[in-house]
Order: structure tokens, then sequence, then C-alpha cells
């Protein structure tokens, strides 16, 4: 906010401008005067001196003595007229100089964003914020591993700091969106907050990144990195193989639409895999040959590509224990609704009979559906399980055992699923997608319904995707898109750019590293 000290000092320039210009204009006119003020006083009556001789000459003398004054006082008046004329003209200019917008003039105070571009700024913070975070989280395992927890534990430190900033911002931002505050200026400052919570995070992680990279010494030898990343590397490459035979069950044994928060994820895990593969290779080449710096670019990289495989792998094995944990459920979750309705026709609730007459049926015919669904052939549990959540919170009378675990098991899913694809194609998805999680994040906790955010999160965030396009289309080396996708390496070169490292925006993509 401009203080009022700054806001004074126009109006006061202003002020001086004018004065000095008034003592020109009244010295010019004193000085003027006062060289009048003889000629003035020197009457035709006054006495004068009678010359012995020489009369002729004496008046000639007398009147080149006057006709010596008047050329002198015209000059002065004339100057005079022109300082006044100068003074009046350069107030005018003054004003229209201050008053005027034409280019360049510039303005006392800087022009303020307008509302278009602060939220621009707001969503780039948010994004680049989120991107700091997760590429701080995905190199922080392969360091545990190496030195230990108790090594680590100051940068784990930081990133949890950074993470409960971002989640503040997130909460700001998603109030914003909402319309809260809404006095124009509140906003404004709503904006400010967003970006300065978001600058705080990036903070936290960059005052830890050169610890980290003394901790880990990578440019003086990857020697042992190198070997904690092969090994991460031959396990997923055999958790890969695995998954893939899970996801071709889960095809099998139920409704399509239970394996389809996980379709592509094993041949994406594979692309992975292969940029983490030649990327391991060339950091060993380069380590070999004395190339300090190449060799930690290229492991970071790698390290990179094999988290965001664990993530792929991890995402079909997770669904696959949730699906089946669900199929055992619904049956519970049926007995656990139908008690629910009996409930509601005794007691009524708050709801008015015509109302709670019509969601009775509706919580009937889905518990119906269900049951259909089960003798019928394959099916999705974990729908089935919202399904029956949904239909029996409509009914206000609170939800019993069951029916909760089911609508617990529901949002750990859509939210995991969220989760998991914005973390591998975070190259694309904007703000609006990552908010939605950080709101399913946050109810999750709070009892709210933490499925639909997570839903919509999701499937914002494949909107963004889809927008976005392959940026290698014309032919590249294969993984390279995915690791760009991915947020892996940062594109700002033709070969993808430098590995995203821990740290915030200062040095998420430090040039040491390459």
């Amino acid at each position: 906010m401009t203080s009022s000290l700054i806001r004074g000092r126009p109006r006061r320039a202003k002020a001086h401008i004018r004065v000095r210009v008034t003592h020109a204009v009244l010295g010019a006119l004193v000085g003027a005067g006062w060289l009048v003020l003889p000629v003035m006083t020197a009457g035709e009556h006054d006495p004068v001196p009678v010359s012995p001789a020489g009369q002729v000459a004496s008046a000639a003398t007398t009147q080149q003595e006057g006709t010596s004054v008047t050329d002198l006082l015209m000059p002065l008046v004339a100057v005079g007229a022109a300082g006044v004329l100068a003074g009046y003209g350069y107030l005018r200019r003054t004003r229209r100089a201050r008053t005027r917008t034409t280019p360049g003039v510039v303005s006392a105070a800087p022009p303020v964003p307008t509302a278009v571009e602060s939220e621009r700024q707001a969503r780039a913070a948010l994004v680049l914020a989120d991107d700091c975070v997760r590429a701080s989280s995905e190199e922080l395992p392969f360091v545990e591993e190496l030195f230990g927890s108790e090594a680590v534990e100051p940068y784990v430190h930081a990133l949890r700091a950074a993470q409960t900033e971002l989640s503040a911002a997130f909460a700001i931002w998603r109030r914003y969106e909402e319309g809260v505050p809404g006095d124009a200026s509140a906003r404004r400052q709503a904006l400010v907050g967003v970006v300065g919570r978001c600058a705080e995070a990036g903070r936290r992680l960059d005052a830890e990144a050169e610890g980290l990279d003394l901790l880990r010494g990578l440019e003086q030898g990857v020697g042992a990195a190198l070997e904690v990343a092969e090994g991460r590397f031959r396990e997923l490459t055999a958790r890969t193989a695995a998954a893939e035979a899970t996801a071709a069950e889960l095809h099998l044994r139920y409704a399509p639409s239970a394996g389809a928060p996980v379709t592509g994820y094993v041949e994406q895990a594979k692309d992975r895999l292969v940029f983490a593969t030649s990327q391991l290779n060339e950091s060993r080449q380069a380590a070999d040959s004395g190339d300090g710096q190449r060799a930690a670019r290229r492991l970071r990289a790698a390290e990179g590509g094999v988290a965001q495989a664990g993530v792929l792998v991890g995402g079909v094995e997770r669904l696959a224990a949730q699906l089946r944990e669900a199929a055992a459920l619904v049956p519970a979750a049926l007995t656990g609704g139908e008690v629910e309705i009996a409930e509601a026709r005794r007691n009524g609730g708050r709801l008015a009979p015509g109302e709670l007459h019509a969601r009775i049926a509706h919580a009937d015919g889905v518990l119906a559906a269900v049951r259909a669904e089960l003798t019928a052939g394959p099916y999705d549990p974990l729908d089935a399980l919202r399904r029956i959540a949904r239909a029996v919170e409509r009914l206000e009378v609170g939800r019993s055992g069951a029916v909760q675990a089911a609508a617990r098991l529901v949002s750990h899913s859509a939210l995991g699923g969220a989760e998991d694809f914005i973390a591998v194609h975070r190259g694309a998805v904007g703000a609006q997608a990552r908010a939605r999680l950080a709101e399913a994040e946050r109810a999750l906790g709070s009892g709210a319904d933490a499925d639909v955010l997570a839903r919509e999160a999701r499937d914002l965030a494949e909107r963004d995707v889809r927008a976005h396009g392959n940026p290698y289309a014309d032919g590249h080396a294969t993984g390279l898109t995915g690791a760009v996708l991915g947020g892996i390496l940062l594109a700002e070169e033709p070969d993808g750019g430098p590995p995203a490292s821990f740290g915030g925006p200062e040095t998420r993509g430090r040039r040491h590293l390459g």
C-alpha cells in the first residue's frame, strides 16, 4: 500500500514549482520598477544648474544621458516579460506532462496489475511451487536409502514446511475461485497471498538445496548413488512385468470401468524405464570418462524416471488391491444400506414426507441394481460401493459402519488415482486440477465428499493433458516425451533440458548438474 508520504510528493513538488515561478516573476517586476523609479522622479520642474557656457553642448549631453537610461530600461523590461511568459509556459507544460498518457512518460507509481494478470501470476506460482515440491519428494528417497533417515531429516523437514505453505496457497486460491472474498481489494490481496505462500514454499526448498548437493557429492562421484538407482531399476523391471499381468486380470475379472483409472499405466511405466535405462548408461559412461557434471545430470534424470515408473506400477497394484477389498465389502454395504433404509422409514428424519419417500425409493433402486450386478457377471466393486454410499447418505439418518467404510475406501481410491495421474503428467497439468486435488486431500480428513473432488481433479488433469498434446510428435528418443510430460526434464532445451532436482524455483534445475 502506498504511504501518505509517497502520495504527498507530487503535490508538494507542484507547489514548489509554483512558488519558484512566482518568486522569479516578482523579482523581475521589482527590478524593473527599481530602474524606472529614478526616471519617474526626475520631473520637468526640478532645478537644473545653470551652465556658464556650452549650453548647446550641455543640452545635448543631457539628452544623450536620458537616452542611455531608456536604452538600459527597455531590455530589462523585456527580460522581465519574457520571464513571466516562460514561467507560465513551464507551468502549462508541467501540467500537461502530469496528466497525459502518451508513451515515454513514466508515472511515479508502477501500474497496478489487472485482475486477469494477477490471476495468471497466481496460477503460474501454484504450478511452479507444486512442481518443486513433487520433484523434491521424488529425489529424497534415493538419498535416504544411501545415507539414512537421520541424514536427510533437515531436507524432509524443509519439504514438509513447503508442503504446508503450498497447501495454504491452494486453500486461498480455492476460496478465491468460489468468490470469497467478494470485495475487489480483498480479492487482490488474496492473490498476493497465494503468490507469497508459493514463494515461501520455494524458499524453504531453495535454502536446503546446496546442503543436499554437498551431502550427495555427485560431482565428485556417482558410484554409490548409481548402484542405488540401478537396484531400484531392476526391482521395478520385475514389478512392471507383474503389473502387466495384474492389469490384464482386472479387465477379465471386473467391468471395464474398474480398470479404467490405470489404463495405459504399464506402457507408460515401461516408457519411463526405457528412459531411465538410457540415462543410467550415459551416467556410467560419463563417470568412467571423468565428466562428473554430466554423470550427475544423467543420474538425476534416471532417478526421476525410476521414481515415476514406481508411481505407475504402484497405481496398478493399489487399484487391484482396492478392487479386491471393495468386492469383499459390497455384501456388508448392502446389508448396512438396508438397515438405514428401514431406519428412515421408521423415523422419517428431517426430510419432508414426499422428499423422504422419493429418496427411499431411490436407495431401494440402487441396492436392487447392485444385487443384480453381483449375480449378472463382471461388475465394478468400487463403483457399486460409491453408489450405495451416496444413496444412503441422502437419507440423512446416519450411515452404518459398513457404509462408512465403503465411503472411505472409495474416497481413498479416487484420491490416490488423481494423485498418481497428476504426478506423472505434471508437465501438462494446470493449477485448477492441482487445486481440486489439494481440496480433496483436505476433505478426506474433514469428512466431506473427497471422492467427488478427487474425481473432478482427475477429469481436469486429463483434459489438460489432452490439450497439451505430444511436444515431440516429430520423432525423438524413446522415453523423452514421457520424461518431459512427467516433469522429469524441464524442457528448456531441445534434449529436454536439465533434470528437476530437490529445490525451489531458484535451484530445481541448477546448472551444476549438467
